[in-house]
């Protein structure tokens, strides 16, 4: 599956961004889609991800009320909100597909691995400004 990820930009602290993330080449009803970030000198984070129904959705503590995952099985599309931004939050930020979801029990115990993720976009920065 190939990803293309849009969204970042240079913004504000308070303001909010959308990220998209454009999955070809496989179903995409059955791909497990997620997002993480990586900031200057830091590992990669895990933000969020979605099942592929949609209905379970996971977030990473330190992002919970301020961040909305979400998809469009019409558009191929999944989809990140980020509110009420902070100049922490400035990071490279990168979608990523899981081919397979195996059960519920193993993607709630694994959402937030990203050696568990098959394909990764290429990322879109974004910096937040104080």
């Amino acid at each position: 599956v190939q990803l293309q990820a849009s969204g970042g930009g240079l913004v504000r602290a308070g303001d909010s961004l959308r990220f998209s993330c454009v999955a070809s080449g496989w179903n995409f009803d059955g791909i497990c889609m997620a997002w993480f970030r990586q900031a200057p000198g830091k590992e990669r984070e895990f933000v969020a991800a979605i099942s592929p129904s949609g209905a379970t959705k996971f977030y990473a503590d330190s992002l919970k009320g301020r961040s909305t995952i979400s998809r469009d099985s019409l558009k191929n599309t999944a989809y990140l909100q980020m509110n009420s931004l902070k100049p922490e939050d400035t990071a490279v930020y990168y979608c990523a597909a899981r081919l397979t979801y195996y059960s519920h029990d193993y993607y709630s115990t694994t959402y937030y691995n990203p050696e568990t993720y098959d394909s990764w976009g290429q990322g879109t920065q974004v910096t937040v400004s104080s």
